[in-house]
């Protein structure tokens, strides 16, 4: 599959506008490249663990857009049949406009042929195998070094369910998974996502474990993992649906059966959740959050108070915590 790429030159500031005004026009979904550091708020919502390395921003930004190319060489823009001569006229025109109102920096535009963009694959050069304290995370696509072999070894791909490992938040609950985790223990993994909790619960030593997500895609990139790191089938099981609102799922999973619950979900998540886990968890029961950035601390721990708990510990990494307590 050929596709053509219209790559403008324009100021960060100026994104949104352009975006704006060349979906107009029929371009939709641009890639975008700015060193514009992101947000607190934008990262809680984000969520995201695999990130190139950041430059000192320059205000510069590359807005790149995708027609996908016929068989014939025609393009298809708003359903209609044309070519790239037309469409470079077009964004050029509406460039033009825009420049009477604001400054949009360079607003030059390159287009360019590429062939067979792998959407889902092109993140993975960001992401290459690296340690949680002694374990060793490694995707499928690398191997390991010979100096590693005998190390406690997490073998992970995230699929389309995000979760590697990287992120303060998910390093956060590893370790207090470390600290907590018996051979007795059921874990419950709320927001499972790729597994990786629960099988690192389970390479600890925990006895079984139960994950819920509202992705489907996590049962089946839950199951990929397991397998790569030898997982027995009954030892973890993954339940889509919501358990905070989903009667069916609660009495699926089951109540005080639990002796841990981990939750790596945004805080505004965790407030309404909390309660809910509660009723899942064991007497003296841990219940281990993270996903919480720094000045949503207050929220997560009144909640958790609130529903029952005692704090037993709040740890840190960057701007993320994590809070644990135990159920009394």
């Amino acid at each position: 599959m050929k596709w053509k790429k219209f790559r403008i030159k324009t100021l960060a500031e100026a994104e949104d506008i352009v975006i704006s005004t060349l979906y107009d026009i029929g371009l939709e979904g641009a890639q975008i490249e700015d060193k514009v550091p992101l947000t607190a708020a934008e990262k809680e919502q984000m969520f995201v663990d695999i990130l190139p390395e950041m430059q000192e921003d320059d205000g510069i930004a590359y807005l790149s857009f995708f027609v996908e190319e016929q068989e014939d060489g025609s393009l298809i823009l708003d359903g209609e049949s044309t070519d790239a001569a037309r469409i470079l006229e077009k964004v050029k025109k509406e460039l033009d406009a825009l420049r009477i109102f604001m400054d949009i920096g360079d607003g030059t535009v390159t287009v360019d042929e590429t062939e067979d963009i792998d959407w889902i694959n092109n993140w993975k050069q960001y992401f290459h195998q690296f340690y949680i304290d002694e374990v060793l995370v490694i995707p499928s696509w690398e191997e390991v070094k010979e100096e590693d072999r005998g190390k406690m070894i997490l073998h992970i791909d995230p699929g389309t369910a995000f979760g590697t490992g990287m992120h303060e938040t998910t390093q956060l609950c590893i370790r207090q998974l470390k600290k907590y985790v018996t051979p007795e223990t059921r874990l419950l993994d709320v927001g499972t996502g790729s597994g990786i909790l629960a099988i690192l619960s389970l390479m600890f030593g925990a006895q079984e474990a139960v994950g819920t997500d509202l992705d489907p895609c996590a049962a089946e990139a839950s199951r990929e993992n397991m397998e790569a790191n030898h997982i027995a089938g009954d030892k973890f099981r993954v339940l889509i649906g919501n358990i905070i609102t989903d009667k069916e799922v609660q009495e699926q999973v089951g109540y005080e059966c639990y002796d841990i619950v981990t939750a790596n979900i945004l805080a505004d998540v965790l407030v309404p959740l909390t309660p809910v886990i509660y009723r899942q968890l064991k007497s003296g029961g841990i219940y281990i959050t993270s996903g919480i950035i720094d000045d949503k601390e207050a929220a997560v721990t009144e909640a958790v108070r609130a529903a029952g708990f005692e704090i037993e510990e709040v740890t840190y990494q960057g701007e993320w915590v994590s809070v644990t307590a135990r159920k009394a």
